[in-house]
């Protein structure tokens, strides 16, 4: 949850919050990948759960912004081939951003950009509480043919200050719960499958 000035807490904080929510979204985002992929995936406590069980998946090609996630991967992964993003370092999310960041982003192309966000409303869409990992995002996305948007349900009916996507934009929700009607009536109408 967004602590004071709708930042979000320090990274080692959100890694435990909703923990069990993000287990089951990071069970069920294995099945919308198969072997051979190429991933770009961005920074967040979610998709660090995600990478986890990703590394099951044989010789996928994952690129990222998190030094995390690719730690993860090219330590466990099976036969993954794994590229971090260079970029400005933020030490607290051990990730990369900034224009250096998003140029490379530009450079690939990927079946699946999954992504993290930091709240999702039927009117804001997909929005962020950081710029720069709304930037991040935003390029992921626009080189990926998917877009697997991975948020627990406390992201439900919220909104953050910068936009990612329109709710058209993405492909797959992979959440914990169904989401509340008025949302789960937007995501149906943009024709975004729930899981």
């Amino acid at each position: 949850s967004p602590g004071r000035g709708g930042e979000e807490g320090p990274f080692r904080e959100r890694l435990a919050t909703n923990a069990v929510a993000k287990r089951i979204i990071a069970e069920k985002v294995v099945r919308l990948i198969a072997p051979g992929e190429t991933l770009l995936i961005d920074t967040g406590s979610t998709t660090l759960m995600c990478a986890e069980e990703l590394c099951k998946i044989e010789g996928l090609t994952v690129i990222t912004n998190s030094a995390r996630i690719a730690t993860v991967m090219a330590e466990r992964g099976n036969r993954t081939s794994v590229f971090l993003l260079g970029g400005r370092f933020d030490g607290d999310n051990q990730e990369t951003v900034g224009p250096t960041a998003i140029q490379e982003i530009q450079s690939f192309h990927a079946d699946h950009a999954l992504i993290t966000i930091g709240a999702l409303d039927e009117g804001a869409g997909a929005t962020d509480f950081s710029f720069a990992e709304a930037q991040v995002a935003k390029a992921m996305l626009e080189a990926a043919d998917g877009v697997i948007v991975v948020a627990d349900s406390s992201k439900f009916r919220q909104r953050a200050t910068f936009t990612v996507c329109p709710l058209e934009r993405i492909d797959a929700l992979v959440t914990d719960r169904a989401p509340p009607a008025p949302l789960q009536t937007a995501l149906a109408e943009a024709r975004v499958t729930v899981h």
